[in-house]
């Protein structure tokens, strides 16, 4: 398979006759195509928490996700490079993004410094002090192999003051201009992250300092980084609302963590194309479900007796062969069965809106999808 080392991303449709800019696209990567709009599981660790890749496939994903920090910690990058790389390391033969480390920016703020060079975290594992830089970052990238790169940024919380997003944005921008210098593999890509919190007109400043590093060399993609961390939902989506399609046409577009069906749909609405989140397999683990006719709780015990499918609109695995009372009943053991058959489906589900989304979108009947999907999840609990 050839391996791009430029952009390849294309049109099968547009909007359906919708105004909203809602798209279908094709993305060609060193390992496959990706045609969007598509939902990435989080693979954090090598690994998507409780489904092993063989039923990864049979669930249908077309990008799996490694994080550089935590893979970078343990078990290093290097070793992963020595073994063949992240593709061969975890047994995935499809597309791989990998973040930058970012988030964890955000998310380990009691367990980190930064300064202009970088950030130095203190390890959740041992407490010894992990430089991350944006050199560092795409280093660590280069060696897990990953089809996807992202630049490191720095992730701020939700509502932070105006004049402390300026100097975050800021510094993300010159961590962006460091990030093109470091020479990736040719079947690599690199994405910028855009941040700006809520604030539209930062988040197009930050927009045009990137589209001014993109000259020669274009990014790959764009993602929309900073949203779903601490900020109203009302907030979040009238940035999308307003900022996503101005973002350039000829590249992914890419909203970074975030992941509920009532999300995911808005998202496609207003143009985005990739999506990633823990929730579907973290709430699986939890016992709460996702499904065509609203959210469910296996806690309940009006579930114990039930002799039908989580969801009958469902083809996964878990559909097929199990019933509600047995799901149930794993969860209520702790059977570590039930974390994998609760996360077969809830994966099998989110990627499956979007799949289908796609699929209304090449039919030019995207709008009725989506009140239809929207009218089946008022269910109290199904």
């Amino acid at each position: 398979m050839p391996q791009p080392t430029t952009p390849d991303f294309t049109f099968c449709k547009k909007g359906g006759g919708d105004p909203l800019p809602a798209r279908a696209g094709v993305f060609l990567t060193g390992h496959g195509e990706v045609l969007t709009p598509a939902f990435m599981p989080v693979g954090t660790q090598g690994t998507v928490k409780s489904v092993t890749p063989l039923q990864l496939q049979e669930i249908g994903p077309q990008v799996v996700l490694g994080n550089t920090y935590h893979l970078g910690l343990r078990p290093g990058g290097e070793l992963v490079a020595r073994l063949g790389g992240l593709h061969r390391f975890m047994g995935w033969a499809g597309p791989i993004l990998t973040d930058s480390g970012g988030f964890q920016v955000f998310s380990l703020a009691s367990l980190r410094k930064m300064t202009e060079d970088g950030v130095t975290f203190q390890s959740h594992i041992d407490g010894s002090p992990q430089f991350l830089s944006p050199e560092r970052s795409l280093e660590i990238q280069r060696n897990l192999g990953s089809d996807i790169c992202m630049a490191l940024d720095e992730c701020p919380p939700g509502r932070l003051e105006r004049s402390k997003l300026e100097l975050s944005m800021a510094r993300t921008t010159r961590w962006l201009a460091r990030s093109r210098a470091v020479p990736l593999q040719p079947h690599q890509g690199l994405f910028a992250i855009n941040q700006g919190g809520t604030s539209l007109d930062l988040r197009r400043r930050h927009l045009a300092e990137a589209m001014d590093l993109d000259a020669g060399t274009p990014f790959q993609g764009f993602a929309v980084g900073g949203l779903s961390v601490g900020e109203p939902k009302e907030e979040m989506n009238a940035v999308l609302a307003e900022f996503v399609k101005e973002l350039p046409e000829d590249r992914p577009r890419y909203l970074m963590g975030v992941g509920t069906p009532e999300d995911l749909i808005f998202g496609i609405e207003h143009g985005v194309d990739l999506f990633d989140c823990v929730l579907p397999s973290r709430e699986a683990r939890h016992g709460r479900i996702l499904t065509s006719r609203g959210r469910l709780n296996l806690k309940n015990a009006r579930h114990r007796e039930v002799d039908k499918p989580l969801d009958p609109d469902c083809s996964c695995y878990t559909c097929r062969m199990f019933s509600r009372a047995y799901l149930h009943h794993l969860f209520r053991c702790g059977e570590l069965l039930g974390f994998t058959l609760n996360t077969i489906h809830n994966l099998s589900y989110t990627v499956g809106l979007t799949r289908a989304a796609r699929q209304a979108l090449l039919e030019n009947r995207f709008p009725a999808f989506a009140q239809s999907a929207r009218a089946g999840w008022l269910t109290e609990e199904p």
